[in-house]
């Protein structure tokens, strides 16, 4: 009876092990300069400082350039578990004077034993308020470049959805797509220009040590706007854990924090030129409650 029981007790072991989901598919709520599939365990909040450096010369212009860089933008932000599927999280941005929440759920965890499951997928919704129009100034006159009109938006919110899927194809190697819906209301200001976008991210993780990971993330919008010349943003970089502490740096052409902003308006093409090359800096601290 007792060799049954200890039968029996193996097995319920076993079962349990094998329905245990891939953990660790990326570090951080963030790849590099999206989000991540990944959610906050339970009890656990994040506090996070995003940061972007770059020059920018002004034509013609006698104005001597600080000594890193003379643009930044930064975000302050908190991130809550409230269950190991839900997290919840809110942030302040200088650049636009903007305030961001989003949610996060994770709808699937990647199972590679048991009840196999090949992903994990989460659902992301984020909206932002901004104090500050981001058209500051629009041609009224093509053919004259220095003719220019200012335009005060009312409609300064924003939203976006993103469905979330990767894969842990190894301990080494984590692979992600991002189908994302932005809807942003500044872009009914000008004739003719269609507020809901569409776009494709694609990012990845390639752990080269116990502590360091080499990033990269870029986003394929499918309908960028049409009055201004923009970019697909683009990342490169890594990640460097220290204990509680995560640290990213990365060369970026995407100035901006909020999901609406890098993705669909990012204005400078990924090259080494002053203006085009933003450095970012992150840091990510993690305190279980």
């Amino acid at each position: 009876m007792t060799h049954a029981q200890d039968i029996l007790k193996d097995l319920e072991a076993a079962s349990v092990e094998d329905s245990q989901p891939t953990i660790a598919t990326f570090k951080g709520t963030h790849i590099s300069i999206g989000h991540s599939v990944e959610t906050r365990k339970k009890g656990v909040l994040e506090i996070s400082s995003m940061n972007r450096f770059w020059n920018r010369p002004i034509p013609d212009s006698e104005r001597v350039q600080t000594f890193a860089a003379d643009k930044w933008n930064s975000r302050i932000g908190v991130d809550y578990g409230i269950s190991d599927r839900l997290t919840v999280g809110a942030g302040y941005g200088t650049g636009y004077r903007s305030i961001d929440v989003y949610g996060k759920y994770r709808l699937f965890y990647q199972r590679d034993s048991g009840s196999k499951f090949p992903f994990s997928i989460t659902l992301f919704q984020g909206g932002v308020y901004r104090n500050k129009s981001s058209f500051k100034r629009i041609l009224s006159d093509v053919n004259d470049p220095t003719s220019t009109i200012e335009i005060r938006s009312e409609n300064k919110f924003a939203a976006t959805t993103q469905l979330l899927i990767a894969r842990k194809f190894s301990r080494n190697f984590s692979f992600q797509i991002a189908p994302t819906y932005i809807y942003r209301a500044e872009d009914k200001l000008v004739d003719g220009a269609n507020p809901n976008h569409f776009a494709l991210g694609f990012g990845a993780r390639y752990k080269v040590s116990n502590h360091v990971s080499i990033i990269s993330e870029y986003y394929y919008v499918a309908n960028p706007v049409d009055f201004v010349d923009t970019y697909g943003p683009f990342s490169l970089g890594a990640n460097w854990e220290v204990s509680d502490l995560l640290l990213q740096f990365k060369l970026t052409n995407a100035r901006n924090l909020v999901e609406d902003k890098f993705i669909i308006k990012t204005e400078n093409n990924f090259n080494f030129r002053d203006g085009n090359l933003h450095f970012g800096f992150h840091a990510t601290y993690f305190i279980q409650l």
